[in-house]
């Protein structure tokens, strides 16, 4: 069995400046600053070209991200890219591909967390409780479907919601919840 081949020269910085990269895109630290990335990565570049690498890269990285490239669709853009006047190098392709391969999945969640407006539901719990003591008679005994529910984003405090619902209440909401999923069947069906 042949011993693993070395990484090509460059790959190591260029790997380190990618995760520079998408972590001030794409999970919303402030990032390391260019002076500080040019000397640790790259001390022999001069600024502007480290700035075309860093500007570069990030564009790259941006369009990958943002159409979540599968690995099949990665491989034709970058082997675009390769072909394309002032474009990037293999060395720097395959880079590029093994760090979307490592990453994809952190970035992916990453930019759908960005991109929720509200809360989501986090949790939900539900039980049926009967009615022991009530103002009138005839109330008790009856059941009740108790609805609790844990909203939030990530990285921030829930805020819990407790509903109830009587037996004709909870049929409307079935109801709802019925037409809601035919509307949504009827919708995501090819014709």
């Amino acid at each position: 069995m042949a011993a693993p081949e070395p990484p090509p020269e460059g790959s190591r910085p260029l790997s380190a400046l990618l995760g520079a990269i998408a972590q001030a895109a794409f999970q919303g630290s402030a990032g390391v600053p260019e002076e500080l990335l040019r000397a640790q990565l790259y001390p022999e570049a001069p600024p502007e070209e480290f700035r075309a690498l860093r500007a570069k890269m990030g564009g790259l990285l941006q369009s990958i991200a943002s159409a979540d490239m599968d690995l099949n669709q990665l491989e034709a853009f970058l082997t675009a890219q390769t072909k394309k006047q002032g474009g990037i190098t293999s060395d720097q392709a395959a880079v590029i591909a093994k760090f979307w391969k490592n990453h994809r999945t952190q970035i992916h969640e990453s930019l759908i967390s960005q991109s929720r407006w509200d809360n989501v539901l986090k949790n939900m719990n539900w039980r049926v409780d009967l009615k022991s003591q009530l103002r009138y008679i005839d109330q008790i005994n009856t059941p009740v479907a108790i609805v609790e529910m844990e909203l939030g984003k990530n990285g921030q405090e829930s805020e819990f919601l407790c509903l109830e619902f009587d037996e004709a209440k909870l049929s409307q909401m079935l109801k709802k919840l019925s037409e809601i999923e035919e509307s949504m069947t009827s919708l995501t069906q090819t014709t």
